[in-house]
């Protein structure tokens, strides 16, 4: 394999961030990467998001703002 698609790399994407891909295919998937703009950002993305639900998630909320979103989101379940 000498090229890689987009779609191409994002299905094998957590294999080759797991490090578990054939070191050729790892090859091929960095080539790609290094000169599309939309996949660096989209694996960057994909890196940072455990560390913003980590973020988004420990935050405690109000007595009022615990309310709120509970009002919102069985408003959103009723609609």
């Amino acid at each position: 394999m000498t090229r890689i698609t987009c779609a191409e790399g994002v299905d094998r994407l957590m294999d080759y961030l797991e490090g578990v891909v054939p070191a050729d295919i790892r090859t091929v998937v960095e080539a790609h990467v290094s000169g599309c703009p939309r996949c660096a950002a989209f694996i960057a993305s994909y890196c940072e998001t455990p560390r913003i639900v980590r973020q988004a998630t420990d935050v405690t909320l109000s007595t009022d703002g615990r309310q709120t979103l509970r009002e919102f989101l069985v408003k959103l379940r009723s609609s």
